[in-house]
């Protein structure tokens, strides 16, 4: 019996083949992974074919990835001149008038591409994150279902209708919706929305489940053990929690959420010198976000209160205001700290100025109800 000869290997490049051929030039162009060699093989490709709609589409992207806007948009039209039925042309040209704020173009080259590709369930797909953003999520759920109906295994139209109907509070709708997608594929980008809608729901055990299997699959993705170790606070575990925790921090130091967690979990076993160590380690960190420094400052004022240190607490409260000037509690507090202290005129000051933020405050307006049967008190034993 004959045997056949092994294949010699080729000791040419490849190009060689087919030099003038503009699929072969584009299609090396998608095989490499370095962006001046892919754009060199593309513009040739449409040196040979100028009318070859996958290379345009291809030199395209590359060129609005380096921000070279104007020419990818011009090489995407030509795109889908040339390719009326070729949809990811439309999805991208699409994306880049979004991405501009051109919403009105970016509407019309959707509604063209799904008339000319009326079988693309990623067009539907696309149009409905679209309608989301531009803030038409009414109509974004029949275009994500079209999308399903036209590819029933289309996971990520399933996780997108799920998060709409998150958004609208419909969570058992929604949870179906996820359950679905995990049915075709079991992504970490599916597990994550399922254990964020377990975890607001209060299904603790559940969400667990859901986050151990993501973290399985991602070991080294920091936000889901970081949302792994919040969702076992909530369920009460908090040795697990913290060992997770400052497992993060030992791998990247400058977690924040992470110091907040431990502040917290320290603050309910009753450990306020360590959650106050905790959230100045988080503030070590100087934060980029003016609200957040408030918040942590914020944070430490109430466990320095609970500590009676009521001076370092004031100061914190204070440093919270100058952050962020609308933190009506931390204003509360002031007034509070005053009020202990008996200096009244500076506690209603202080309530005056939070009651102005949150007028509709009961406990504000018993505070500066208290003040003035003291102030009364004193002025009648006077």
């Amino acid at each position: 019996m004959q045997r056949r000869l092994p294949r010699q290997p080729l000791t040419f490049p490849l190009p060689w083949l087919y030099p003038r051929h503009a699929s072969a030039m584009n299609n090396l162009g998608t095989l490499t992974s370095h962006p001046e060699e892919a754009e060199r093989y593309y513009r040739r490709a449409l040196k040979t074919n100028q009318q070859h709609n996958r290379a345009l589409f291809n030199l395209a992207n590359l060129l609005k990835s380096r921000g070279e806007e104007e020419e990818a948009e011009l090489l995407l039209q030509d795109s889908i001149r040339y390719g009326p039925h070729f949809a990811d042309a439309y999805s991208s040209l699409a994306s880049l008038y979004a991405e501009q704020k051109r919403f009105a173009e970016a509407n019309a080259v959707y509604q063209r591409g799904m008339e000319k590709c009326p079988d693309s369930s990623d067009l539907h797909n696309n149009y409905g994150v679209f309608l989301v953003d531009t803030g038409e999520g009414d109509r974004a759920a029949v275009h994500y279902q079209n999308a399903v109906r036209l590819k029933p295994q289309h996971y990520v139209a399933m996780v997108n209708l799920g998060r709409l109907l998150r958004s609208a509070n419909d969570n058992k709708e929604a949870e179906l919706w996820y359950k679905r997608a995990l049915a075709v594929s079991r992504k970490v980008d599916i597990l994550v929305p399922l254990g964020a809608l377990y975890y607001n729901t209060g299904r603790y055990e559940e969400a667990l489940a859901v986050y151990r299997e993501a973290a399985a699959q991602q070991p080294d993705n920091t936000d889901i053990w970081l949302a792994l170790a919040q969702v076992l606070a909530m369920a009460g575990q908090p040795r697990e929690t913290e060992d997770i925790t400052l497992g993060i921090i030992s791998r990247q130091g400058g977690c924040i959420e992470c110091y907040r967690l431990l502040s917290a979990i320290y603050s309910k076993q009753g450990n306020h010198t360590q959650a106050v160590d905790a959230l100045d380690q988080a503030l070590l960190q100087s934060p980029s976000d003016p609200a957040v420094r408030a918040e942590l400052h914020f944070s430490k004022g109430n466990q320095l209160r609970e500590m009676n240190q009521l001076d370092q607490a004031f100061q914190s409260y204070k440093l919270a205001v100058e952050l962020k000037p609308d933190q009506s509690q931390a204003l509360m507090n002031m007034g509070g700290i005053q009020h202990i202290k008996g200096d009244y005129a500076a506690a209603r000051t202080f309530y005056q100025r939070a009651l102005l933020l949150n007028p509709g405050s009961r406990l504000l307006k018993e505070n500066l109800a208290k003040l003035d049967r003291l102030e009364r008190r004193l002025t009648e034993g006077v």
